[in-house]
């Protein structure tokens, strides 16, 4: 019993401390590094581990130790991974050692961009870009003003958050629609439509983040 409470006690001061019980992101050593990105460029590439294999000149069990950074290959087996990839070695290692994204927004300093939805008064301010990782957040601010008109026929691909600021919608996605005010959040899948279906309270403000995988963009 007394084990049972340390261990909650622990996972209690766990989550306090990071905020989340998902507890703290562990760094890729350098093989686990080399070995994604030699996986991404690979599918970027649209090669099968076997193509990539016979090409480079190495077995296909090597190549799928490598990109699941089990072993640390030599020098020479990873140039030749990058000739066949058609990519110079060092951009292996950038990515390793490249710093952290991050991007700052002052108050009203977002970028104003154009996007579907645009014609019908809705304005989009982009509150952030990052360049790598695997992953994409867009986060908008979302402004429908007096003259905004409804729009369902957003589709695209990943998951979006709607979190509600001001004003007052009826909100659809797919054969649902919600009444959303302000402190009310949507999360839904991007691939059916959705959009603002009725203007109820009109000029409204809503936080928009979209979240996909660079490799659909």
């Amino acid at each position: 019993m007394a084990t049972a409470r340390k261990a909650r006690s622990e996972k209690t001061a766990a989550e306090l401390t990071t905020g989340s019980s998902a507890g703290p992101v562990r760094e890729l050593t350098l093989e686990e590094s080399l070995g994604a990105q030699i996986r991404l460029l690979r599918r970027r590439a649209e090669l099968t581990g076997a193509d990539l294999a016979s090409a480079a000149g190495i077995s296909l069990g090597m190549l799928s130790k490598i990109e699941n950074g089990q072993i640390s290959p030599s020098l020479a087996t990873l140039q030749s991974v990058c000739r066949a990839l058609n990519v110079p070695l060092s951009q292996l290692f950038a990515t390793f050692e490249e710093q952290r994204d991050c991007s700052f927004v002052k108050a009203g300093h977002g970028v104003v961009i154009e996007r579907r939805g645009t014609k019908a008064g809705h304005e989009y301010q982009l509150l952030g870009h990052l360049l790598g990782g695997g992953t994409v957040v867009e986060p908008y601010l979302i402004t429908l003003h007096e003259d905004a008109n409804p729009y369902t026929s957003f589709r695209h691909q990943g998951v979006e958050l709607i979190y509600m600021l001001s004003g007052r919608v009826l909100y659809r996605h797919g054969d649902e629609s919600y009444d959303m005010g302000p402190g009310d959040t949507l999360l839904f899948d991007c691939q059916a439509p959705h959009g603002p279906e009725v203007l109820l309270e009109k000029p409204m403000k809503y936080l928009s983040i979209i979240i996909y995988s660079r490799q659909s963009e």
